[in-house]
């Protein structure tokens, strides 16, 4: 299953994690037939030494190793949050459930079973690349945007907080390393399974409360949550009463969804200019000046 590789620059880079690499030889010779970029570690140390020089799009990695295994690999990997939307694919002869379940509660993504067979592995790891690109596309934007959204993990743990996220779970006492999880993050990680659900009350701190909306599956048992600091008894009114025109209101619903200019010309059947001036007065109702805050207000909007 062939990725895109229009310029060096999108070809996607997999590690390759063997303590017997040469014997992966034809995986790796497939791998770079299917447009990826191989880097080889022999050991643990050395796929997190490469680590620290380069950020690939996935890591197939043997789970038993002399020295430190896989396993334990794949822990210090997930300790780097710029490491966290990297997918890991354990490659392993142990197909025991214990070594699947220790594979998952170390952070892997998934897992293939030696001997490889290489059209499978394609498959996945072309699946995990896509997934894995969307997320970290969509994480960027909304720490560009300035938005409170986690991602919890199938095991009900934080894998992901934006820093407004981070900022929030903060000011009101909520630990995300805390295990097991204290009844506040206990009460998001239900959430996650609510999509569309309305925002719900999670604490509240002195004149401010937290609320919370599952926004849905992001990934293999992931779910992403939008957090939203209000003062209390504060409800998201504004963009109710800005009187916005039904094309200023579409306008403003792409936006929040993280499209573009040109995006939402091409969806609202416009021009990008024309996009342009429907924000500018977006903009003047709402009483803001950039995207990041109209957006901000219209996802809050919709979790009310």
């Amino acid at each position: 299953m062939p990725m895109s590789n229009d310029s060096p620059f999108h070809q996607p880079v997999v590690l390759v994690v063997d303590d017997a690499p040469d014997s992966l030889g034809f995986l790796c010779e497939a791998l770079s037939q299917a447009g990826y970029l191989v880097l080889i570690a022999n050991d643990g140390e050395s796929a997190l030494a490469r680590l620290e020089l380069v950020v690939p799009d996935a890591i197939l990695l043997d789970a038993v190793m002399p020295g430190l295994s896989g396993f334990e690999t794949c822990r210090l990997i997930r300790e780097e949050p710029g490491l966290s939307h990297v997918p890991v694919i354990f490659m392993t002869g142990l197909s025991g459930t214990a070594e699947v379940v220790e594979g998952f509660t170390a952070g892997g993504t998934d897992y293939v079973v030696k001997p490889l067979r290489v059209e499978e592995v394609l498959a996945r790891l072309s699946a995990h690349v896509r997934n894995a690109r969307a997320v970290r596309i969509a994480r960027q934007a909304v720490d560009v945007a300035g938005l409170g959204v986690l991602v919890i993990d199938a095991l009900g743990r934080i894998a992901w907080r934006s820093p407004r996220a981070a900022d929030s779970l903060a000011q009101f006492g909520i630990d995300a390393s805390v295990t097991p999880p204290g009844e506040s993050l206990a009460q998001l990680a239900r959430m996650a399974d609510e999509p569309g659900t309305d925002a719900k009350l999670i604490g509240e701190s002195g004149e401010n409360s937290l609320y919370a909306r599952s926004l849905g599956a992001v990934g293999l048992g992931e779910h992403m949550l939008l957090l939203d600091v209000r003062r209390r008894g504060e409800s998201s009114t504004r963009i109710a009463g800005a009187q916005l025109t039904p094309r200023e209101a579409e306008v403003l619903s792409w936006l929040a969804k993280g499209k573009t200019n040109r995006d939402i010309g091409d969806i609202l059947g416009m021009s990008p200019r024309t996009v342009n001036k429907h924000l500018e007065h977006v903009y003047e109702k709402l009483g803001v000046e950039t995207r990041a805050a109209a957006a901000a207000l219209a996802m809050r909007a919709e979790s009310d």
